[in-house]
């Protein structure tokens, strides 16, 4: 494909999302139907429409409207690009220009604050309320793709070693402050999954944050370990190379966890799934890692927050509220409960524990912790609870 073909597909697939399709089963349904795009041409085309998701109130600005068309000419004015040399209509590339669509195209500085954060309205006022001077460099680093981060599986390996088997397969990555298990990848990000060292289970994937919460816990060096929300069991995995403490991984939907079971046994790590837990199990550490707006993973999952809406975020902090009470009762008298989301709203973090305490006045704040995407990882919150 060419570079113009590429973005004429990069166009009919945004027209798709727009229509509200979701971004990754609209770049599946239009690979299955081009099967001539080689893989490039199929990494180049999603890397196009990621971009324009996350940027879609910016690039609509530049381009002229919130179409495919416009999104992708917006992302070339914002890249200082050459458009004709795109939309000029030969072979599979776009059409060329209309007068009328010349006559909207907009200059990067003439964009507006309000809409160069591309977040909806709402959502901007929210992130200004509760991230005060922090609110436009995060919505900033959103805009942007995430870094790739692995996390050294301490069963097996150390973080230079880990480094060092990586390099020998011409991955290279650095280590990264946010955990000591952190290595971000810099060269060849796609070898990742081909490879000995992730094969073999010296290296997982995993956000540097979400390890950094699992360092933030205080965990037992024996007893037991809940992952009550454990969704695809990364934090399972990673606090078992950690302790000797027994892990146990249990989520509502378990399809989510079925992975799991041969990533363990790639990372030489046992874990106990549990389907259902008895209303009288008990544990040294509960952790729920709750349902939540994904607002701090935003780099990875752009739709989330053009379709997030004020009803939909009134319905997550329900459930965080249920899965905390719930979760409370699995602990034992001298345990441990940690609270943790990737989102960035308060209403979803700080607020769900103080309305928890405020209904359970037996329990009390231990430590608590956010992390913003402008430290190299995806935003989360974590806090540690016990009882007073």
């Amino acid at each position: 494909m060419t570079p113009a073909a590429r973005v004429q597909s990069s166009i009919e697939i945004l027209d798709t999302v727009l229509s509200g399709m979701a971004t990754e089963q609209a770049l599946t349904r239009w690979a299955r139907a081009n099967r001539f795009a080689g893989s490039k041409d199929r990494a180049a085309v999603r890397d196009l429409v990621f971009s324009a998701i996350r940027c879609r109130a910016s690039f609509a600005f530049l381009g002229g409207s919130e179409t495919g068309r416009g999104l992708m000419i917006g992302s070339l004015i914002a890249e200082n690009a050459n458009i004709d040399e795109m939309f000029c209509g030969l072979g599979y590339a776009p059409e060329p220009l209309t007068d009328d669509e010349r006559s909207t195209l907009k200059s990067p500085e003439d964009v507006p604050d309000d809409i160069a954060v591309d977040l909806p309205d709402w959502i901007w006022a929210k992130f200004q309320e509760d991230l005060g001077d922090s609110a436009a460099e995060t919505a900033k680093v959103l805009r942007n793709r995430a870094s790739v981060f692995l996390r050294a599986n301490l069963k097996k390996c150390t973080q230079s070693q880990a480094v060092d088997l990586l390099k020998a397969e011409g991955i290279e990555v650095r280590c990264h402050s946010l955990s000591d298990t952190a290595l971000e990848v810099t060269t060849n990000p796609r070898r990742v999954a081909l490879s000995k060292a992730y094969t073999s289970g010296f290296v997982e994937l995993q956000d540097a944050a979400s390890q950094a919460v699992c360092d933030f816990l205080e965990l037992p060096n024996a007893g037991r370990i809940l992952d009550y929300c454990a969704g695809g069991g990364g934090k399972s995995l990673a606090m078992a190379a950690r302790t000797e403490a027994d892990i146990f991984a249990h989520d509502a939907n378990s399809s989510r966890m079925s992975d799991l079971p041969s990533r363990a046994e790639r990372a030489s790590i046992s874990l106990n799934i549990l389907d259902e837990i008895s209303s009288d199990a008990q544990f040294d550490l509960v952790l729920c890692d709750v349902p939540c707006s994904g607002s701090g993973s935003w780099r990875r999952s752009p739709d989330g927050k053009w379709g997030l809406s004020k009803e939909s975020l009134s319905g997550l902090n329900a459930t965080q509220t249920k899965i905390l009470a719930e979760a409370a009762k699995l602990v034992k008298p001298q345990g441990e409960l940690a609270y943790a989301t990737c989102s960035v709203f308060a209403c979803e973090n700080r607020d769900r524990v103080d309305a928890f305490i405020f209904e359970n006045p037996n329990w009390s704040v231990i430590a608590d912790r956010q992390f913003l995407p402008q430290q190299g990882g995806d935003g989360f919150y974590i806090a540690r609870l016990t009882r007073a």
